[in-house]
């Protein structure tokens, strides 16, 4: 009797730790809508509003590292149940830098607040940032389902956001050579569009921490890399252009 008590308590814990992660995931999701929707509307005091709503995200992740930490103090789990533990505080953690990149976003905005829009980038940065966000969404109802599929799915979606990274680039680029005085709107959008590619990374190690927790591995393979920005090279002719 008593152990069937210990594993009630113990699946209430667990349930409590989801649903903590579910609700953090939701914010998140949020920041990252409202954080695009003020860059394109330059919105200030929405970008501002972005800022000040990371600190409920860094709680929520505090309130998943004392529940986790308590549980492996107080009932020692093993095998399935502690992979479980410690997945729930790495979600946990990859969601919160996600939230960082958010407010990262929305501190940027701030600096831009006064310029206009450069070629088709915002766009561009839209359609990241709302890949990203599905990407976010299908990842916490894989680690609800623990849906293996879902997760080898999402691991190779992160390519997209890296192809649609390495086009607005090259774009960002060109409009600096050909005109200084977009260099600094430039720069900071390509911060942005970094910014984004990150958060595609972070949502994929959710994918590969959820593949632990079912199959007790990572995942065999290197998940795919297609994020090249590093390794470009800009051409100047001999005019210096």
């Amino acid at each position: 009797m008593e152990n069937a008590h210990i594993v009630k308590s113990f699946d209430q814990d667990l349930a409590q730790i989801e649903a903590l992660i579910l609700e953090m995931g939701g914010m998140v999701e949020n920041q990252i809508m409202l954080a695009i929707k003020a860059l394109i509307s330059r919105d200030e005091e929405l970008a501002k509003s972005v800022r000040a709503a990371d600190k409920a995200i860094d709680a929520v992740e505090v309130q998943v590292d004392e529940l986790a930490l308590r549980i492996l103090a107080l009932r020692q789990p093993m095998a399935s149940d502690l992979r479980a533990v410690v997945c729930a505080m790495k979600v946990s953690s990859n969601l919160e830098r996600i939230g960082d990149y958010a407010k990262n976003i929305a501190k940027r905005t701030v600096t831009l607040k006064d310029t206009t829009s450069v070629g088709s980038s915002e766009k561009t940065l839209k359609r990241m940032g709302e890949l990203v966000q599905r990407m976010i969404q299908d990842a916490l109802n894989a680690y609800v389902a623990k849906d293996l599929a879902m997760v080898d799915e999402l691991i190779a979606r992160d390519e997209e956001v890296d192809h649609m990274h390495n086009t607005l680039f090259r774009e960002l680029l060109t409009y600096m050579m050909e005109d200084p005085r977009h260099i600094t709107s430039c720069m900071h959008l390509l911060f942005i569009a970094k910014n984004i590619e990150r958060m595609g990374d972070h949502t994929t190690a959710v994918a590969e921490q959820i593949h632990y927790v079912v199959t007790g591995e990572m995942p065999e393979e290197d998940r795919p890399k297609s994020d090249l920005t590093s390794q470009m090279v800009v051409e100047v002719d001999s005019n210096g252009k």
